[in-house]
């Protein structure tokens, strides 16, 4: 049971809550308003967050609430997954708000042992989807799909079939995150072995034959993984890495690879000409959660409350400051209020699966053992 159904259940059993519960649902049901002159009480809240997108969330924060120090860190989700245990087990309460992806782990590793706690700002309840509130609050939809270079493919995706990868045209010229150092990435892997169905059609469809499986394998997920290694993937350490290998301009046979959607918003600033790949069987990739978090024994519980709510945005079409360093194509805002980005795709064509955390949480161990073999 999560302490957020434990605290629901006691209350309808009558039973009496510990102070630091009744503080929580307290807080819970505040307004921003309400929470403001508790949060400049305490005067600083301290954000883990997995994206760089961060730091101009604090200027807009500090701006927008001035007395509140925002104090923001930008780490990967496997980062902060192993340094909130790690501060866990020490007794050190440093951080008040967790800004995530990866939820397959985070969902069992953090919520479920209560290093985390769930908050929806109350005003955007009705803006979201149930799914989109619970077992965590959803502020938009992040991907790892297959991009490519439209400045040497200005007619479209190279690639029309996932597993045209696997083929000698592209040895070598195919470039992701090692999925052992980013989860986002063995999410992407764990995803294709859920798919073996759609993999095995992919399969038929490209090659005009059954896949055939090497001893050992289990479904046409696993064995696409296996012909991708073996066909010389690029393991690199960072998404940046990936997003400039691909998109540089002036190459005259970029490679492809899986990165973020949403990367396609530095092309201008970056000299990248970063493309998604929308037209690809039997899908481009993933779709997931970037989920918002109070930290369990958050020093400054009003505060976390307040940053959450600035980054869900305010009730503009655009999600407003708060919302602005995320209102990008490739990124799609949870809040039924926030309208698309126009330059991007729209979600209901967007090919990418939506992940199911909780059937990638029971089979993600091996698919990573898998991934470490071939590596």
């Amino acid at each position: 049971m999560t302490i957020r159904r434990y605290f629901v259940a006691a209350l309808l059993a009558g039973i009496a809550l510990p102070a630091f519960a009744q503080q929580d649902a307290a807080l819970d049901a505040m307004t921003a308003e309400e929470l403001l002159p508790r949060a400049r009480q305490e005067g600083t809240v301290t954000v883990y967050a997995f994206t760089s997108r961060i730091a101009r969330v604090e200027t807009a924060f500090e701006e927008a609430y001035p007395g509140i120090d925002m104090i923001a860190y930008d780490m990967s989700s496997t980062e902060q997954i192993t340094r909130i245990k790690a501060e866990a087990s020490a007794g050190i309460a440093n951080v008040d708000v967790v800004y995530i992806s990866d939820a397959p782990v985070v969902y069992t590793e953090l919520l479920g042992p209560g290093l985390v706690l769930p908050y929806v700002p109350p005003r955007v309840v009705p803006l979201l989807d149930d799914s989109e509130k619970f077992p965590l609050l959803a502020q938009r939809l992040s991907t790892k799909v297959l991009m490519y270079n439209e400045e040497a493919h200005p007619n479209g995706s190279p690639v029309t079939n996932l597993w045209q990868l696997t083929t000698p045209d592209w040895t070598g010229r195919v470039i992701m995150v090692d999925p052992l150092q980013r989860g986002d990435y063995l999410d992407l892997m764990t995803e294709f072995v859920l798919q073996a169905d759609a993999m095995a059609a992919a399969h038929e469809a490209q090659f005009g034959e059954p896949v055939t499986l090497d001893e050992g394998i289990a479904n046409a997920g696993e064995q696409f993984i296996v012909d991708l290694f073996a066909n010389d993937l690029i393991l690199v350490s960072s998404t940046d890495d990936v997003n400039a290998a691909i998109g540089v301009v002036g190459q005259d046979n970029p490679p492809i690879g899986f990165t973020s959607y949403s990367d396609r918003r530095d092309n201008e600033d970056e000299g990248w000409a970063l493309q998604v790949a929308n037209t690809v069987e039997p899908s481009n990739g993933i779709i997931f959660p970037a989920v918002l978090a109070v930290a369990a024994n958050a020093p400054h519980p009003a505060a976390a409350r307040l940053a959450i709510d600035f980054l869900m945005g305010d009730d503009s079409d655009t999600g407003g400051p708060g919302f602005a360093p995320f209102y990008v194509a490739g990124d799609y805002a949870t809040r039924s209020d926030v309208v698309s980005h126009p330059d991007a795709v729209p979600l209901d064509e967007f090919i990418a699966w939506p992940i199911d955390p909780a059937a990638t949480a029971q089979i993600r161990q091996e698919v990573g053992d898998l991934v470490l073999s071939l590596q």
